[in-house]
């Protein structure tokens, strides 16, 4: 069942009604009942078109952590066929929140990763709740040289409050790992593509999306902090996490005034958790697009391209 969030009340009272009267016109002694559910169920469709049409920022940040968001994993089941995850940087052992491989898109190879948090307690636990650690990110430096070496372009996903904060991933190098992340995203010579799908928090989720392209759902996030973090450093009070939200600018249609991403995929009202087919088909379309502009582009081109995308980041407010 579809949990509601706090400001989606009006909603979650007329489904209430909703499922009272279908409940009556169960059984032998039922009910006529068809009419009045449609009648509810037009109001309690116009309600959510309204509250989504005039989201607050604070309120965009809890869409885009719903716990019935679809995740990297369900993209990847919707999108991508013969996916074959690799494991392990290497140097160290495998981390469960980074994960990262190859499949194919429409039947062309490319290079997969993202961060995945999970879809019940047991998978939020084996993935690390979608904080990756040091050899995650390693990880993600030797698919993309692979990715590279065979001439693939590399498609991210973005779904993490940020890289995690433990002391044996700081203790293997979590910060260097991150740099060398991101410096990898920025030098390799083939296509990259990252989709904010959900949180885009800090580093870890920079770390795999210094792109040529960076698009956002409509109802996700993108930031170098979270709200409340941003407020306890700010205020020295996580409670005011929702005036943070508004005052961090981390919202898709913020960021693309500012240009920091490229686009946005729209959401239907009510957001992904409730239309996630629609939302990965427009999530393909944008991939194809994607591999159709660059697909000309020689390994210099590309470089080019992205370098000049991060150097006007911002002019435009200028």
């Amino acid at each position: 069942m579809l949990s509601f969030l706090d400001f989606e009340k009006p909603v979650a009272e007329l489904q209430g009604k909703i499922s009272e009267l279908e409940k009556l016109g169960e059984g032998d002694s039922a009910v006529s009942i068809g009419e009045e559910v449609e009648k509810l169920q037009s109001r309690a469709d116009d309600a959510l078109a309204d509250i989504y049409s005039r989201l607050t920022p604070w309120q965009i940040t809890q869409v885009a952590r719903h716990q019935s968001r679809p995740h990297f994993l369900d993209y990847v089941d919707s999108l991508i066929s013969e996916w074959v995850p690799l494991a392990g940087d290497r140097k160290y052992g495998e981390d469960g929140a980074l994960l990262a491989g190859f499949g194919r898109f429409e039947g062309k190879p490319v290079a997969i990763l993202g961060t995945e948090k999970g879809s019940s307690t047991k998978a939020r636990l084996a993935h690390n709740f979608g904080m990756a650690r040091p050899e995650g990110y390693r990880k993600a430096v030797r698919i993309m040289e692979m990715a590279e070496k065979f001439d693939l372009p590399v498609i991210s996903f973005v779904d993490t409050t940020g890289a995690y904060p433990g002391i044996g991933a700081e203790e293997r190098g979590q910060a260097e790992a991150i740099a060398r992340s991101t410096k990898k995203c920025l030098e390799i010579g083939v296509p990259n593509l990252a989709i904010i799908i959900g949180e885009g928090g800090s580093g870890g989720a920079i770390a795999i999306a210094a792109a040529n392209k960076v698009l956002m759902l409509q109802n996700s996030i993108y930031s170098v902090i979270s709200p409340e973090a941003g407020a306890s450093i700010l205020w020295r009070d996580a409670g005011k996490a929702k005036e943070a939200a508004t005052a961090m600018k981390i919202t898709a249609s913020d960021l693309l005034e500012f240009g920091v991403i490229d686009g946005i995929i729209d959401e239907p009202a009510g957001g992904a958790h409730r239309h996630s087919e629609v939302v990965m088909a427009a999530t393909g379309r944008e991939i194809g697009a994607f591999l159709e502009e660059f697909s000309g582009m020689n390994a210099k081109e590309i470089i080019a391209h992205r370098r000049q995308k991060f150097l006007e980041i911002g002019k435009s407010l200028i």
